[in-house]
């Protein structure tokens, strides 16, 4: 069966449903701030330095940090345990000592998770050594019980592990509540809001790599940055929905570029700004 040529200028509608999955999977785009935050880390698990990273929700924490645990690959020989360099756990909301121990059990793989709290402690501490762990970050971090984070205080110390501590501005209040945890997670790597020359150099960046429109869309305009920086206020997670969204809504619509009355009616939807 032939298809009728497109128009020109047009996405060719065999590929329009691929370009919107592709838009709608999950995205890692290894931008400069990334591979500075990497190499920090990279840092502190090298020291075994523990640390904190805190910043605002959608500043981009979680997508960091889960890339880095990625790119610190895991490998396993045959009959031996596996060698896991940097675990990465998202902590559930107020999670006890027993929730704690269980997860990073069942995040190992290992089947048993019953038990009291010091067999749990003791099981645990046992496989982190096997796997050669050298770093578990910590998500959601404030989300903690005072006991819970009074365990995750001791690991570093007892294991030689780096603990790399992910929250909100709560993170910090939460910590100051004990002296010893406070000043073993002294370090400290804020993720901030997008500045305006930032923002252009990211949207450009997002059009290119992530978009991949049939044509530009020149979202870098002084009309559309004025746009973004309103709607985004800074954060990249916005950014990078407002974009996708445009970027789906325009493949739908059988357009080949974001044009700027589809942007502004998607703002409207995604903004941070209710009106």
């Amino acid at each position: 069966m032939t298809h009728p040529a497109s128009e020109p200028g047009q996405p060719d509608a065999t590929d329009v449903s691929e370009q919107i999955r592709r838009l709608g999977r999950r995205r890692v785009l290894e931008i400069p701030q990334m591979l500075d935050f990497h190499r920090w880390l990279d840092g502190k698990r090298l020291a075994r330095q523990s640390c904190r990273v805190v910043g605002e929700s959608r500043t981009g924490k979680t997508i960091n940090c889960k890339t880095y645990s990625l790119k610190c690959k895991a490998t396993q020989r045959p009959g031996e345990a596996p060698i896991i360099p940097v675990m990465y756990w998202h902590c559930p909301e107020k999670f006890s000592v027993t929730s704690l121990f269980v997860g990073l059990l069942k995040s190992l793989q290992y089947r048993a998770t019953q038990g009291r709290v010091a067999e749990l402690r003791e099981r645990v501490y046992h496989v982190l050594q096997s796997c050669q762990v050298e770093m578990i970050i910590f998500d959601e971090a404030q989300r903690a019980t005072p006991q819970a984070m009074s365990e995750i205080r001791d690991i570093p110390e007892l294991l030689e592990i780096a603990v790399v501590l992910v929250g909100t501005d709560r993170l910090n209040a939460s910590i100051r509540a004990d002296e010893q945890v406070m000043f073993r997670f002294l370090a400290a790597y804020r993720f901030g809001r997008l500045e305006s020359e930032e923002l252009s150099d990211m949207t450009a960046l997002w059009e290119e790599h992530v978009l991949q429109l049939p044509e530009p869309s020149n979202l870098t305009s002084p009309k559309a940055q004025v746009l973004l920086v309103q709607a985004t206020r800074g954060y990249i997670g916005v950014l990078d929905q407002i974009l996708c969204e445009a970027a789906i809504r325009a493949l739908q619509l059988g357009q080949s570029r974001i044009e700027l009355p589809l942007l502004k009616q998607v703002i409207k939807e995604c903004s941070l700004s209710i009106k």
